[in-house]
C-alpha cells in the first residue's frame, strides 16, 4: 500500500513536471522575428536646389527570402528619379540599400515605402514567400529647405 502511494506522488509530480516544461516550452517557441527593418536616411536640413541623397537600408529576421518593392512617397509631387520603384530579393543574409539623389526646392515630408509583393523570377528559383501578416510598411521624415 505504501509504494502503491508512492507511485501515485510521483505521477502527480510528474504530471506538474511535464506541464511546466509544456508552458515553458509553448513560450519559448514563439516567432518575434521581424518582417522588415528600415534604415531610412536623409538630412533633415538643406538649402534649395542643393543635392540630397536619400537612402533607405531594408533587412530582414525571416529565414525565407521575400520579393520587396521600395519607393518614396512626398506631400508635394516631385519628377524624375523620385518615382522609380526599385523591385529586389531580401533575404536575411543579403540586406539591401536604395539610393535616391533629388534636389529639392521646399520642405516637404517623405515616406520610404517597402511592400512586398508577389513577383516571379527575382529571387532565386523563385522561393520568396509573402507574409500573412503584414506587407506595406512606411517610415516619413521632414526635409526642411533653407
Amino acid at each position: 500500500m505504501h509504494s502503491l502511494q508512492l507511485l501515485l506522488r510521483a505521477s502527480h509530480a510528474a504530471l506538474l513536471l511535464v506541464l511546466c516544461l509544456q508552458l515553458g516550452i509553448n513560450t519559448a517557441q514563439e516567432d518575434t522575428r521581424k518582417i522588415i527593418e528600415m534604415d531610412f536616411q536623409l538630412p533633415q536640413v538643406t538649402k534649395a536646389n542643393e543635392e540630397v541623397t536619400v537612402k533607405l537600408g531594408v533587412t530582414t529576421e525571416l529565414r525565407e527570402c521575400m520579393v520587396i518593392r521600395a519607393s518614396l512617397e512626398s506631400n508635394i509631387p516631385v519628377d524624375g528619379p523620385f518615382n522609380y520603384k526599385y523591385t529586389s530579393c531580401l533575404c536575411n543574409d543579403h540586406p539591401r540599400n536604395f539610393l535616391w539623389d533629388f534636389k529639392f526646392n521646399s520642405t516637404m515630408r517623405i515616406a520610404a515605402v517597402v511592400d512586398i509583393i508577389h513577383q516571379l523570377n527575382v529571387c532565386p528559383n523563385d522561393q520568396a514567400v509573402i507574409p500573412i501578416k503584414a506587407n506595406h510598411f512606411s517610415i516619413t521624415k521632414t526635409l526642411m529647405v533653407a
